[in-house]
């Protein structure tokens, strides 16, 4: 292992390992099959005392080492992991979808998160910590931890506990060559006042920096699907450093994206995500990273709640226009977000769609083979 140093302003190319701490529906299905639930609060509910058994098996055998070696070797430096509130174990707050369950939620995943560490500092791979799963959940999607409820910044409890886990994160993981970023809160939605925003983000960040130097581990903010305007003077020097600005960026899940071709795909990438992101750059005075991305254009294959009609921007195409879609699809992606400070793509590995699969994409040429800095 080669001592990681020198991670402020570091760029990045990264990958999310989606699916693995927590679960989402649409990319292991498997994990579903004959239950009603549809996220992983109501899994737990419903699996009841055989949930940690099973989602055990499942932490263990998603991703492994195997994974961290396959990514080094292709020069991916960058993991970005996402997190439920619920990591350190049965102290945090009730919600009413618990039912009689005060504390539903399989435990040990700690300790693969602390496995992950060390694969990380053995491949000199950097990981973004990610509380993608927040107590009454801040966005009301599966991924939040709680489908169709969104009430994460309505009860102060909920986003105390919150901040006491991204500061139990800072603690543990202090020192550890592989920390490389923590972020605070993934996707807040967009009807989540702005102000309690910027309140958490601010506490979140003096809550980490009680154990993390800014030297060594940057802080993330999402910008909870509103414009980066919102945030011009925000957390800015000298009492803040190495913050970083994230930003998501699909075409699959408006009706303008549902119903475009794969040339207009192409376009609004190279033209309007290109001045986007010449805009952040030079007025917003924050590092960005575009914390999500993929090649995914059919969005029957993700939602659990979109109406169709899904209108595939590749549909009637044979195989070879297929993958030179994919494919000029990824390098108008890639050209546009080399622009930022780092991007991670969504996801490493699923079950069901190649397009969101990053090894797939690599393997079937959509990516490039390697990503490796002179």
């Amino acid at each position: 292992m080669t001592e990681m140093l020198n991670k402020k302003g570091k760029k990045v190319r990264g990958v999310n390992l989606g699916g693995w701490l927590v679960m989402e529906k649409w990319m292991t299905p498997s994990l579903f099959d004959g239950l009603a639930a549809t996220d992983e609060t109501t899994w737990c509910v419903e699996m009841g005392a055989a949930a940690t058994a099973r989602l055990q098996q499942h932490w263990k055998t998603f991703i492994t080492r195997d994974d961290f070696v396959w990514l080094a070797g292709v020069g991916i430096n960058a993991v970005r992991i996402p997190v439920g509130h619920w990591l350190f174990g049965p102290n945090y707050p009730y919600h009413r979808t618990y039912g009689e369950s005060s504390y539903p939620f399989a435990e040990g995943g700690i300790d693969i998160l602390d496995e992950a560490f060390n694969w990380a500092e053995e491949f000199d791979i950097g990981i973004v910590l990610d509380l993608h799963a927040a107590p009454g959940c801040q966005n009301g999607f599966d991924n939040g931890g709680i489908k169709d409820v969104c009430e994460w910044h309505t009860d102060p409890a909920y986003i105390e506990h919150s901040l006491w886990v991204l500061e139990n994160l800072a603690q543990r993981y202090q020192g550890r060559p592989a920390l490389h970023a923590i972020e605070v809160l993934n996707e807040p939605r967009w009807d989540v006042p702005t102000e309690i925003l910027k309140d958490y983000n601010t506490r979140a960040y003096h809550r980490i920096r009680q154990h993390c130097l800014p030297e060594e581990v940057a802080v993330v903010f999402h910008d909870g699907f509103r414009s980066y305007k919102e945030y011009l003077g925000f957390m800015k020097g000298p009492e803040f450093d190495n913050v970083v600005f994230d930003i998501h960026r699909y075409q699959c899940f408006v009706r303008e994206d549902i119903d475009m071709d794969i040339y207009g795909h192409i376009n609004k990438t190279t033209i309007e995500w290109k001045q986007e992101a010449e805009d952040i750059i030079s007025e917003l005075g924050h590092w960005t990273y575009v914390g999500e991305w993929s090649l995914g254009l059919d969005l029957k294959v993700v939602s659990l709640w979109a109406p169709g009609p899904y209108n595939h921007a590749l549909d009637r195409m044979d195989s070879f226009q297929m993958n030179a879609g994919y494919r000029g699809y990824a390098s108008a992606q890639l050209l546009t977000y080399e622009k930022y400070l780092g991007w991670f793509f969504w996801s490493y590995k699923t079950e069901t769609t190649p397009a969101w699969c990053f090894r797939e994409c690599v393997e079937r040429g959509w990516l490039p083979g390697h990503f490796d800095f002179d």
